[in-house]
């Protein structure tokens, strides 16, 4: 393993018995929970606490700190409301502030992050598991935000289901209401208490406030009860869901042109209160937001994250191993190499090898929770395109809760969407987490093994991995992960960027939070990657001293990183290319070091933005790196962002510079009226790309779109650009629920 891993692992191994050795932490998410009151009356959702329903409920206003302070009194009063009828379950919070017009809300589009906003979170744990949940977030523009955890330490962002929101300035507070139908939520009628928990994020003074936290964290796992909840109508539980679509797309080289009328129907069932079924016809995906570009300087695949709203829902039964997080807070491993080896990734259906979309003809899902068991089955049947047949595709995924917050399953995968060729992933894992370890510390482990079934690959197709950590988000933290990806290991659904590889990944880092003063936090550590081929030999290994992370409580940020990198090639690598020339690096080993420093300003500024300077040697020449971003939040109904990478290297083969730009705004005419324009260009390609869109969404589970994706590029790099598509769509979608 060589001598930095063997101290690594050492390291990682007396960080746990340090945390071992501390006094236990009274568990207060034991302690805290209130019965919700049950009215005949709604409120209306106005943003206005004038209705009787909210004199019934209980006032919750033991809330504190979880930074810069843990467990301190909050610098703002708060005061939550909960209330519940037949229908829908009713959440007010009144959130004083002594300087109202300092409130920061730049963001101003449902769906999207509320990282820079002050903001109101409210965790729910329908069946009261302590394992998973659903995120709801709001801000002053009653944007809505909503999110489905994955596992207890991060979730999925894209999700999102029908609620209600509105929100006002009232005096020295801001009031924000929300309606959230229980048609929106599977549940166990039979249970009347849930998992709840409540946050507030005041920006401009770094401040978070949580109602229930441990180690300055809530989650699923961390949270209070609410009791008391009986009657709730689930309906019938049938949500239909018919859109339609009108495309015209023109190529123009070879000129040709197409135009489309598309129906679609989506269609969910709940079978039971905690059993969901799902029907797809004709799946339209033309509203789907375009990806944003990477530049890749490696010889290895990018990692593209999944956009489409069908294959989010209940995503996380199928999340397998906790592959993508084993390594997910080290900086030395890649995104891509962090989810090398998935058995089922999302992306692979629908979408030929090339990008473009194939038609999904119609397909199925049925996921959900029985007691101790959770699963998720997947059928989809996918259109011929090119010279590959129409095929059907299976996912199924069951796991077990076992012990206290751990889990046990099975992944089998079959089909493949991209060739005509049989192929079949079959998986076992186990997912150990203790969010009660000694100190009440966090715990966890993965240990997982799969092997794929592919004509014309035998033997060598399996791939297996394991890892531990020890997180914490104050003190000292450490992880440590392997996994091994063989030759022949091809999961025609799931993602591969390397094989024939042992990927090893460590860490350890300190964090301490200051009690006052400027600075509210530091943090300083060591994250490494080993990726060796399994013949023999190393291909890549990789070390971050993370020398020192400062943010301050005005979420100003400052870090300085030190990176010592080696490659290995065993074949020529072309770095960059143009008509005329191209710059191949040869075969060999290189070892490089780099020096970053990265500045970032809290996004709640009128004016922010972040700027990093990377300096070093690359292969065997040189590199410099300029990255800068800037947001103007000119108002609630303005917002626009530039981004600039820029890559100079010099190598004894050639020099090239890398150039990516990005220009975005968001203007939003009403709170359900919005124009959102992308345009991204990079040199490499010579491609530019605008996305304009003209967003409408009359009330959740109603949206309306009018999309144009233009594209240019300079194919002789000559610095004339010449249309190449021209793609204009036109779609509405609306549920009908039952």
């Amino acid at each position: 393993m060589g001598l930095f891993p063997t101290l690594l692992c050492m390291g990682l191994l007396v960080s746990n018995i340090a945390i071992a050795q501390q006094d236990v932490v009274v568990d207060t998410a034991a302690m805290k929970e209130f019965r919700v009151a049950r009215i005949s009356t709604p409120p209306v959702i106005d943003g206005k606490l004038d209705d009787a329903a909210w004199q019934q409920a209980v006032v919750i206003t033991d809330f504190h700190q979880i930074s810069p302070g843990d467990g301190t009194p909050p610098s703002e009063l708060t005061e939550l409301y909960v209330v519940y009828d037949d229908d829908a379950l009713y959440i007010a919070a009144r959130m004083y502030d002594s300087e109202p017009e300092l409130i920061s809300a730049p963001t101003i589009r449902h769906g999207q992050g509320l990282g820079s906003d002050d903001r109101l979170v409210v965790i729910l744990d329908p069946f009261n598991t302590r394992r998973a949940g659903y995120r709801f977030e709001t801000n002053l523009n009653g944007v809505r935000h909503d999110s489905l955890y994955q596992n207890l330490n991060s979730f999925q962002i894209e999700w999102n289901t029908i609620w209600d929101v509105a929100t006002s300035v009232d005096g020295k507070s801001w009031v924000a209401e929300l309606e959230i139908p229980f048609k929106s939520l599977p549940f166990d009628p039979e249970l009347d208490t849930w998992g709840f928990n409540f946050g507030r994020g005041i920006r401009r003074r770094g401040e978070e406030v949580a109602w229930v936290s441990q180690n300055r964290r809530f989650n699923p796992n961390i949270s209070g009860r609410i009791t008391g909840l009986t009657g709730m109508d689930k309906g019938v539980g049938l949500d239909i869901v018919p859109s339609m679509s009108v495309s015209q797309r023109r190529r123009f080289d070879p000129g040709s042109s197409d135009s489309s009328f598309d129906p679609s129907l989506d269609a969910f069932y709940r079978v039971t209160p905690s059993v969901n079924a799902a029907l797809t016809i004709n799946t339209d995906f033309s509203a789907t937001e375009v990806d944003n570009r990477q530049v890749n300087l490696t010889r290895f695949n990018l990692f593209f994250p999944e956009k489409r709203d069908f294959f989010l829902n209940d995503s996380d039964l199928f999340q397998f191993g906790n592959i993508s997080s084993m390594a997910i807070a080290n900086n030395s491993a890649s995104p891509a190499s962090r989810e090398n080896a998935r058995p089922y990734f999302s992306r692979k259906l629908g979408l030929s090898q090339t990008g473009e979309p194939v038609d999904i003809d119609y397909g199925g899902r049925v996921s959900g929770r029985i007691g101790r068991w959770n699963f998720g089955t997947l059928v989809i049947h996918q259109d011929e395109f090119g010279d590959v047949d129409a095929t059907d595709l299976l996912v199924a995924r069951v796991s077990a809760n076992v012990l206290s917050d751990s889990t046990i399953g099975f992944i089998y995968t079959d089909g493949d969407p991209t060739s005509d060729l049989d192929n079949s992933v079959t998986g076992v894992d186990f997912q150990y987490q203790n969010n009660h370890f000694i100190g009440n510390r966090t715990l966890s482990g993965d240990i997982w093994y799969q092997q794929s079934d592919t004509p014309g690959l035998d033997g060598e197709d399996a791939s297996f991995g394991f890892g531990m950590r020890s997180s914490a988000s104050a003190g000292l933290r450490s992880r440590m992960a392997f996994k091994e990806v063989q030759r022949n290991f091809n999961p025609a659904m799931g993602f591969v960027n390397r094989s024939n590889i042992r990927d090893i990944t460590a860490d350890i880092g300190y964090t301490h939070f200051y009690d006052s003063g400027f600075i509210q936090s530091a943090f300083a550590g060591v994250d490494f990657q080993r990726i060796e081929i399994i013949d023999g030999g190393l291909q890549t290994e990789r070390m971050d001293f993370r020398l020192m992370e400062l943010k301050n409580n005005s979420r100003d940020s400052l870090f300085l990183t030190y990176n010592i990198k080696k490659e290995v090639l065993v074949l020529p690598f072309t770095i960059y290319s143009e008509p005329d020339r191209q710059v191949v690096i040869q075969p060999g080993s290189y070892e490089f070091d780099e020096q970053q420093i990265k500045i970032e300003s809290g996004g709640q500024r009128t004016f922010s933005g972040s700027f990093t300077y990377l300096t070093g040697e690359f292969f065997d020449g040189d590199r410099t790196n300029l990255k800068g971003s800037m947001t103007w939040n000119q108002s609630r109904f303005f917002t626009m962002s530039l981004s600039y990478d820029w890559n100079d290297i010099e190598l004894p083969q050639g020099d090239f510079i890398t150039r990516l730009s990005t220009l975005s705004t968001q203007v939003a005419f009403s709170s359900t009226l919005y124009w959102i324009n992308l345009l991204q260009y990079d040199n490499l390609s010579e491609e530019m790309g605008i996305n304009t869109r003209l967003q409408w969404v009359p009330r959740a589970g109603q949206e309306g779109f009018i999309v144009l994706n233009y594209n240019m590029q300079d194919i002789d790099k000559d610095n004339r650009f010449e249309s190449t598509l021209s793609d204009l769509s036109v779609k509405f979608r609306y549920t009908i629920r039952f």
